[in-house]
């Protein structure tokens, strides 16, 4: 409560991280890339600026881009004295735990799971699971009420590709529409929940332009 939390990335999880910060008393500054998250974050009544912005007002970060080098060198440069650093959205490189190492004067461990960085000026920046996904590392994980679909999308996934794989060239694909419908389905079904059906006239009026 009363801190500043800048969550990096407004997609699914910095959406869950900046909520869950405001519901604790945060205040909260969301950095995005993305122009349309950016002014969804706004509307959600978050503020919204760029890392080297945010990097000067922030007492805890939170990268959830997916992306690397969100948090760099010029960052850690202008950053308050015993900041929380920390990653929930990819591998130890959205911030740049290497080049940390090499501008600090001493790296000391805080407690379990929090080392300290030194710098040359007496300030400390401290990283959480060495900057690697801090809700496994240095936590229980997800709830199997999540796991269960996410290992559900990359099943079906590599079946997809399984079925698909002469037509694919090597490159990134998007999960089928129709892979994330199924999911949704059978996870409702399996907590009882249901929802409404178009029907076809609903169907022809939303695909049709006359009213």
């Amino acid at each position: 409560a009363g801190k500043t939390v800048v969550v990096a990335g407004y997609g699914w999880c910095g959406k869950g991280i900046a909520m869950r910060a405001k519901g604790m008393g945060a205040n909260v500054i969301v950095t995005e890339v993305d122009p349309f998250k950016a002014l969804e974050a706004t509307m959600e009544n978050f503020r919204v600026m760029p890392m080297d912005e945010a990097a000067r007002y922030g007492d805890i970060f939170v990268t959830a881009t997916g992306c690397k080098d969100v948090i760099v060198e010029r960052h850690f440069q202008v950053m308050k004295h015993n900041v929380l650093l920390c990653n929930s959205g990819h591998f130890d490189c959205e911030v740049d735990v290497a080049r940390l190492g090499q501008l600090a004067e001493e790296r000391f461990p805080r407690r379990a799971g929090i080392e300290g960085f030194r710098l040359p000026d007496g300030r400390v920046l401290n990283v959480l699971a060495e900057g690697r996904l801090v809700n496994l590392a240095a936590g229980n994980g997800h709830p199997a009420e999540i796991m269960d679909m996410s290992f559900a999308v990359q099943a079906l996934s590599l079946e997809w590709m399984a079925r698909h794989a002469r037509m694919l060239e090597k490159k990134v694909y998007n999960v089928p529409e129709e892979i994330d419908d199924q999911i949704g389905r059978v996870k409702l079904a399996a907590m009882g929940l249901s929802i409404d059906t178009l029907t076809q006239e609903q169907k022809d009026y939303l695909a049709g332009w006359e009213a």
